[in-house]
Order: structure tokens, then sequence, then C-alpha cells
């Protein structure tokens, strides 16, 4: 698929190609390098605090949230590692194409990381009566992501419902 080419599923469900340059929903703080070695770092911490949890055998279901985590931040690592060094740049108007290994458009740490999931569930227009945004189109949920951010928002989320007392045990012992 070319640069924002995007195939209609469903009302709801599209598959879009974006490649996002930085963090959740296109966020950047700082440089491409420093997000790259932030995430090496954070993958190694929550790799050493999943071992310590497996080793005190922690609920598996605690581990398995960790785990989904865990697996996202490495997707997330390995795309943005490896994406820009195999692939030329991608355009609105061509497909990028395979290249041997180095070839690509960008160096080690450096490469973008593809979105493809798109699920704008509600499109309408906001009210006349509406402050600021009257008549402009409003879409609900309209961040486009990947199996990866998937991962790690599920992983988070049941995390913050269900675990709430493990949570609170990592920052008792920080203290």
């Amino acid at each position: 698929m070319a640069l924002h080419e995007s195939i209609h599923v469903t009302n709801w469900f599209y598959i879009a190609f974006i490649e996002n340059n930085g963090m959740a929903y296109g966020m950047q703080l700082g440089s491409k390098l420093l997000l790259s070695l932030f995430r090496v770092g954070a993958i190694g911490l929550l790799s050493y605090y999943l071992w310590l949890q497996v080793k005190r055998n922690a609920r598996t279901s605690y581990v398995l949230c960790l785990s989904l985590i865990l697996a996202g931040a490495i997707g997330n690592l390995i795309d943005c590692m490896f994406y820009g060094l195999v692939f030329d740049a991608s355009t609105s108007y061509t497909v990028a194409g395979f290249l041997p290994f180095g070839e690509g458009y960008a160096p080690f740490l450096m490469g973008k990381v593809v979105d493809m999931f798109y699920f704008p569930l509600i499109v309408t227009t906001y009210p006349d009566w509406f402050p600021f945004y009257a008549g402009e189109e409003f879409i609900f949920f309209s961040p486009v992501f990947n199996f990866a951010d998937s991962s790690i928002t599920v992983g988070v989320a049941l995390l913050i419902l269900f675990f709430r007392k493990e949570i609170s045990e990592i920052s008792l012992k920080r203290e």
C-alpha cells in the first residue's frame, strides 16, 4: 500500500497504512534516537521485573498482562530498528520497496513504526451551536494504531483494572 492509502473493510473498520515517527498518536518528545534508547531501557527494566515476578510465582494473569506490555514494546522496537533498514521511503504515490539489508531510508533504531488499524466508530459533524468547532467534522476514535500498540494498551488497562494490589506493592517497595 502507498502511504496514507486505506482499505475500507466495514463502516467502522479500515486497514490504513501510515508510518508513525514517534510515540502514540504520532507525538514526538526529543529525538528519535532518544526515544529508541528509552524503549530499549524500558524493555530491559520490564524484562527484569517480569523475570522477578515469574521467579516469585506471581499470579499467572499478572505475568500475562506484563507479558502483553513487553511483547508490544518489543514489537514496536523491532519495527523502528529494522523497518528503515530494509524498505525505501514510502510516499503517497508509490509503494515502498523491499531493499537489501542496510540500504533502506533510515539507519538502525531510526526507522518509523507502521500503524494500520483505524476504527472511526462515529463520524459526524459538530452542531452549529457548538463553540469553536461548529460545522466541523467530528470523528470518535480517530487514532491509527498497530497490533503492538493494542497489546500494550490492553495489558496496561488490565493491570489498572485488576491488579491494583500488585501495582501498589511496586510503589511501596520504592519508598
